[in-house]
């Protein structure tokens, strides 16, 4: 059997790609391949030859064409207003490794709600496998505001570091005093080499979600679980939280 996508004929090609432009799963147009070759011994592929071609050359090239059309994309918003703020960098293959974009809006109001500032990367887009970020801050009613967005390749140490400069550039290069993020050890030495004087501590609700995880081996874990929600919600100063 042949074990190589470029083996392929171009009409099982051609074939391949438009069933999956109409969504249709893999495995059934590989059955479909055996039915009309009578059985899988007829054939010159399996179905693993199928898929990486789906994988090498299929995605690819609509991940390319994707990430040419977001790119326009940003121009024609940056072409509407002047203030849309956006900075991409793709990689070798032209697909996206670094992006990051913020409204008007957006950073008009990082002038009036600029003190603390959370950033999650907690969402994963499922056909690039890009991690997508937000910054967020707080206004005066306790409603949060979007203060920019990103697409990342990668959570590394350097991929943070770019979207921190980035971020503080299209904020006028003004740093909060306080910085939110979950326990992301990369993101936390990326923070302090851009943000040296801002404050960086972990968001309560990471710390929280991993308490049931910690304290289940305990008898009385339930109990103790709600005696340290009691704690953590309803002590209003360092004090009143030390004590309890």
């Amino acid at each position: 059997m042949l074990k190589q996508h470029r083996e392929l004929s171009m009409s099982i090609r051609r074939t391949i790609e438009n069933n999956e432009e109409a969504g249709i799963r893999l495995s059934k147009t590989y059955q479909s391949f055996v039915a009309a070759a009578r059985g899988h011994r007829e054939l010159n592929f399996i179905e693993k030859d199928a898929r990486n071609y789906i994988t090498r050359e299929v995605h690819n090239v609509s991940e390319q064409e994707d990430a040419k059309e977001f790119g326009k994309y940003l121009l024609r918003m940056k072409e509407k207003n002047h203030n849309f703020f956006f900075e991409f960098e793709l990689e070798e293959d032209q697909s996206i490794k670094l992006t990051f974009w913020a409204d008007a809006r957006s950073r008009a109001a990082f002038e009036y709600f600029r003190n603390v500032i959370l950033f999650d990367t907690t969402y994963n887009t499922n056909r690039y496998n890009l991690v997508c970020g937000s910054f967020v801050g707080v206004n005066y009613h306790g409603q949060s505001i979007l203060l920019g967005c990103s697409l990342m390749k990668n959570e590394e140490i350097e991929s943070f570091k770019w979207l921190f400069q980035c971020w503080l550039r299209c904020m006028g290069g003004n740093a909060p005093k306080g910085f939110l993020t979950d326990q992301c050890a990369s993101m936390k030495r990326a923070l302090e080499a851009c943000m040296p004087t801002t404050i960086h501590r972990w968001c309560i609700w990471h710390i929280m979600k991993k308490i049931p995880s910690k304290l289940n081996g305990y008898k009385g874990h339930v109990e103790i679980e709600q005696e340290m929600s009691q704690v953590v919600w309803n002590s209003h100063s360092k004090d009143s939280f030390d004590r309890n």
